[in-house]
């Protein structure tokens, strides 16, 4: 009689994922909502000392297109101060941006099994630099061009621009393209957790590409096509680039059946 093969006749032992009552994870939200707070206040602090000097480099794309000395002007007597409270908080976004990302992989780890909670460097890593590459590309390449055209458009009349409008525009160019830029983590995420397929991914390509549309159509600041391609092409890439490595999550998953299977 031929022997028993142990790793064939015993069932592997399944991993029991701790359960949480829905009070249970409002709390554990609480948590992480709280340390979260915490921490941007306290990269916040930092922020506040140099924001005369993070002031001054997010005023550079617009500086460089007025004509020499014009200063950008504000209507109240309390715009510079609450001004300085939003770079200050802008420039702690991202600073602080890899605690919050480990924060967000905090309170997502506990539905997932030991093998899994192994991607906790990788996913704050990506998150963090899709993040910044977002604002650096907003900053860079997206915002300098869209002001470029609004100024071209009004070039027979003199450009009064106040604080809070320019920094509401440049405020939402930045923080969207920055959320925009995690869709290739968000989609690997969705992909490794079984949420989502390629071939799923593949199939709403075109609803996807309507949805990004949309976005770049409320973060673009004109309705002219140029800029609305600006936002929306990104987009549309990084969803590519998304469903890349959501077809390698599936084909590590495939590998990882077939040995199994051998063994």
């Amino acid at each position: 009689m031929p022997a028993l093969n142990p790793k064939k006749s015993l069932p592997a032992a399944s991993e029991d994922l701790p359960r949480m009552s829905l009070l249970d994870h409002l709390e554990e939200l609480r948590k992480r909502i709280v340390r979260a707070l915490i921490t941007l206040i306290v990269a916040f602090i930092p922020c506040w000392y140099f924001v005369d000097e993070i002031f001054d480099f997010l005023a550079k794309p617009i500086q460089k297109l007025l004509p020499a000395g014009t200063k950008l002007a504000f209507l109240g007597v309390t715009d510079p101060i609450i001004l300085y409270f939003k770079v200050a908080g802008l420039a702690a976004l991202f600073l602080s941006s890899p605690f919050l990302m480990y924060q967000v992989w905090r309170f997502v780890s506990p539905g997932l099994y030991s093998k899994e909670r192994r991607f906790a460097f990788p996913f704050i890593a990506s998150g963090t630099a899709f993040f910044l590459a977002g604002g650096a590309f907003a900053y860079y390449v997206a915002f300098p061009g869209a002001v470029k055209f609004l100024l071209q458009m009004g070039e027979k009349f003199m450009p009064v621009i106040t604080i809070e409008r320019y920094f509401g525009f440049l405020l939402t160019v930045i923080l969207g393209l920055g959320a925009m830029f995690e869709l290739p983590v968000m989609i690997f995420l969705l992909s490794y957790l079984g949420l989502v397929t390629p071939g799923f991914l593949l199939r709403n390509f075109r609803y996807a590409v309507v949805l990004i549309a949309i976005a770049a159509a409320l973060l673009t600041p004109t309705p002219d096509i140029v800029n609305m391609l600006v936002f929306a092409v990104p987009g549309i890439l990084l969803y590519l680039l998304g469903v890349g490595a959501a077809m390698l999550v599936t084909r590590r998953r495939k590998r990882a059946a077939l040995a199994e299977a051998e063994v």
